[in-house]
């Protein structure tokens, strides 16, 4: 790719960085870089140079040149949790939901993620894929520019590895940046109820070895929570991923307060993610550690459920990302925008802190810091230009519709309604 681009007369650009922060913690959470009357010069899919006032000339020769008047510019958002892959929703729970039914009733039922496992095996990879790009190009439009996909709804071996390889291919494919993740510990299948140890025998013995062989996931994930996963099978099932080159992340803490988190810990988990059951003991753990946790507001909002303790996770001292779970059963999108919004209204965050924990923290939190989460010289271009709008804050404040004009990814421009034949 041989382009030049020039966002030009930007109202302001936002989460400039020119010391190449990894995360934001604690009370650094509300520093927010802001460059005014700005201009920005990407090249061959890179973030070149910024500025204020006057774009150099040797920036302008043989540039397109976008006018920005009254429009911020921010970096993408990195969605660090989703489920994108996945056959058909599951609006009939979500009825089960209304009338009052928990997550682990609707399980017991053979509801929830078993309910996903049984379509998805019915599904060819192709319409897997399909669906999963849809949804991708769904997420762009609200400005989100990188994703953790997991795998997690085939549940054997083989239905393991097909979702696998539809995320590869959407590695290939996809303007986004993603990073996969193996899931099988997502749930226990209705023929190892009695027998979970068999299970997770399977997926230490078979499944791990295999996705490694295949070199299909960056990382793995274990579902460590009341009705789930113990600490010790998650203790174990680490283990072997390590051993095969995987890096840890976690289900933890949704339900109950499992262990999840300390567990995440010891074993370096990139990221511990849901949290809504975290106390003075979680916090602890986290304290020091290298491990990012990240809410989920979208399922928590969902679900009806308890809210993680974001202000006091913030004043211990601890980094937040925050990720929109997209998933069928427990949060169906993957807007982000309404992510930020809701860590204001649900998390009490500030508009500089939600905007963080959707950036540079959300790219933490998928082992994507050194490329994307902020404007930096160097970084990859992947970015948005919003509409006119009056401040930064109206950004969280306005929640429900889009207010980005164009997107950037790789340092290639599309407005939000051409993105279906822009990267058709």
């Amino acid at each position: 790719m041989d382009n030049r681009l020039i966002l030009n007369n930007i109202k302001a650009l936002v989460g400039t960085d020119e010391k190449e922060t990894s995360l934001k913690r604690g009370h650094e959470m509300s520093d927010l870089s802001v460059l005014s009357n700005a201009w920005l010069f990407i090249e061959n899919g890179k973030i070149v140079d910024y500025g204020a006032s006057l774009v150099p000339e040797n920036y302008s020769k043989s540039s397109e040149i976008i006018d920005c008047s009254d429009k911020y510019v921010f970096p993408s958002f990195c969605d660090s949790h989703t489920h994108i892959v996945y056959a058909g929703s599951r609006e009939i729970e979500y009825m089960d939901k209304i009338m009052g039914l928990s997550y682990e009733e609707i399980a017991r039922r053979g509801g929830g993620i078993l309910n996903s496992s049984t379509r998805l095996h019915k599904t060819s990879e192709d319409e897997l894929f399909d669906g999963a790009m849809s949804r991708i190009r769904e997420a762009m439009s609200f400005g989100t520019g990188a994703m953790e996909i997991k795998s997690g709804y085939g549940l054997n071996t083989e239905d393991e590895l097909k979702m696998l390889r539809v995320i590869k291919k959407l590695k290939q494919y996809s303007p986004v940046t993603i990073k996969s993740t193996f899931l099988g510990a997502h749930a226990v299948p209705v023929e190892y109820r009695g027998n979970q140890s068999k299970y997770v025998d399977l997926i230490i013995n078979e499944m791990i070895p295999k996705v490694a062989e295949e070199k299909l996931a960056d990382y793995i994930d274990v579902f460590c929570d009341k009705g789930f996963f113990t600490v010790d099978e998650t203790a174990a099932m680490l283990q072997t991923g390590i051993s095969h080159g995987l890096i840890p992340k976690i289900h933890a803490n949704e339900l109950d307060y499992s262990g999840g988190i300390q567990i995440g810990v010891k074993y370096n988990a990139l990221s511990v993610d849901h949290l809504e059951y975290t106390g003075e003991e979680e916090i602890e753990a986290l304290k020091g550690s290298r491990t990012m946790p990240t809410l989920l507001p979208g399922a928590a909002f969902f679900l009806n459920m308890v809210h993680a303790p974001a202000r006091k996770m913030i004043s211990a001292g601890l980094p937040i990302a925050l990720a929109s779970d997209f998933n069928p059963g427990s949060s169906p999108s993957g807007n982000m925008q309404l992510i930020l919004s809701m860590g204001c209204i649900m998390f009490r965050l500030l508009p500089y802190e939600s905007i963080n924990a959707c950036t540079i923290n959300g790219a933490y939190a998928m082992g994507v810091e050194k490329i994307l989460g902020t404007i930096t010289k160097g970084k990859i271009a992947n970015l948005f230009i919003t509409n006119p709008i009056p401040s930064i804050e109206y950004m969280p404040y306005s929640y429900g519709n889009n207010k980005i004009d164009s997107i950037i990814l790789n340092g290639r421009i599309s407005k939000v309604e051409d993105i279906n034949s822009t990267w058709a």
